[in-house]
């Protein structure tokens, strides 16, 4: 963190970019880009397992929930990884004022909005929706109305991360900008008290509640629940997807803490780490839903299948082969097919006789066999 002449703090915005070893330029972007490609590949299978169990008419609002968390890692791991790897292997801002006003406040968006839709799951029924009825509209209304407020409040939330991003040049290298957080020294009281609110509202308390939620749930489940084997999978998978979002955000919610309440600047490694750890989350998401959940598990499985049986059926489809026009099926096997429907002249002028010709009972068509019988 740099001190402004105006009295303002500054802090790098959209990754950082003030690193001197080639190998860490190198190696972290990889790693990267690589949970990048992965997780986004993970939560798009879970996004194709769910919508194909709405279709079948499996759904729930729970899974309705757990698809709008996918779609949200998806959109993190898509539009806001690769632009740390960028920044962090330029080491500078390469992508435009947009952009850089635009990184750590779509970046926040993705990650509260995550942690208030595990919120609010707890509320959410975890058995198949009800079909074309009047309830199914009300089922599927607040489920809207949920997913509206949670990016809702996560894009309010995060207002002052676009605010108060800007480019400022680097210092000793000509026509070379980074992108940077600046905070006027008039707003500073007030945001060091915006700054301990809102990482207790957009993560601590939602975190807090929702694995407290599932823990009690999941110990009713197993002792008083009438069929404690499925509920208690399921509980436990939604435990497990919490509590690792607890985890594994706590680094990057704490280095931002520290830095924006005026503290010393953490280990660029720290930092790095943090980065990391928070993009892992999304992309170990759709790893714990398809090991522990056993709708999502099934439904994979049932996907491979059906993508197996039509490629083995594209391969098994017949091709045209060598011969004669029968066989191949093409204009020589109808002009075959016409030719043996119509009937030679002769062989049916002889035919029309022989069916006119009438043999009258007592004329006899043989009369020298009687001859010879009666000799």
């Amino acid at each position: 963190m740099e001190s402004d002449p105006n009295g303002t703090w500054v802090d790098f915005s959209g990754g950082v970019q003030l690193l001197d070893s080639e190998d860490i330029r190198t190696a972290v972007p990889a790693l990267l880009v690589g949970v990048c490609v992965s997780g986004a590949a993970g939560n798009l299978l879970v996004l194709l397992v769910l919508a194909r169990d709405f279709r079948a008419g499996r759904g729930s609002e729970a899974k309705a929930l757990l698809a709008a968390v996918a779609a949200a890692d998806a959109l993190l791991l898509v539009l806001c990884a690769p632009v740390r790897a960028l920044a962090v292997y330029k080491q500078a801002w390469v992508l435009g004022r947009f952009a850089c006003a635009t990184a750590d406040w779509f970046q926040h968006s993705c990650v509260v909005a995550k942690t208030l839709l595990l919120a609010v799951s707890t509320r959410a029924k975890h058995t198949p929706a009800p079909g074309a009825t009047a309830g199914a509209a009300a089922h599927r209304g607040w489920i809207l109305w949920a997913v509206a407020f949670a990016w809702l409040a996560s894009m309010m939330f995060a207002i002052p991360q676009m605010l108060f991003a800007a480019l400022r040049p680097r210092g000793g290298h000509a026509g070379v900008v980074v992108c940077v957080s600046r905070m006027p020294a008039c707003a500073s009281h007030f945001m060091a008290v915006f700054y301990k609110i809102y990482p207790a509202a957009a993560y601590v308390g939602p975190v807090l509640f929702t694995v407290a939620y599932y823990t009690k749930s999941l110990h009713g489940a197993l002792n008083y629940a009438p069929s404690p084997g499925r509920q208690s999978k399921v509980t436990l998978a939604l435990l497990c997807l919490s509590s690792t979002l607890g985890l594994l955000l706590l680094p990057e919610w704490g280095t931002f803490t520290w830095v924006r309440l005026g503290y010393r600047q953490p280990p660029a490694g720290l930092l790095l780490c943090a980065q990391a750890l928070a993009y892992a989350c999304g992309a170990l998401s759709p790893l714990l839903l398809v090991t522990m959940y056993d709708d999502v598990r099934r439904g994979l499985a049932a996907l491979c299948v059906a993508a197996a049986c039509r490629g083995a059926k594209a391969a098994a489809a017949p091709k045209a082969t060598e011969g004669n026009g029968a066989e191949l099926g093409g204009p020589g096997a109808n002009a075959v097919l016409a030719s043996a429907e119509k009937t030679f002249p002769d062989v049916e002028h002889f035919w029309t006789g022989r069916r006119n010709t009438q043999v009258e009972e007592e004329q006899d068509p043989i009369p020298w066999e009687k001859e010879e019988k009666m000799l």
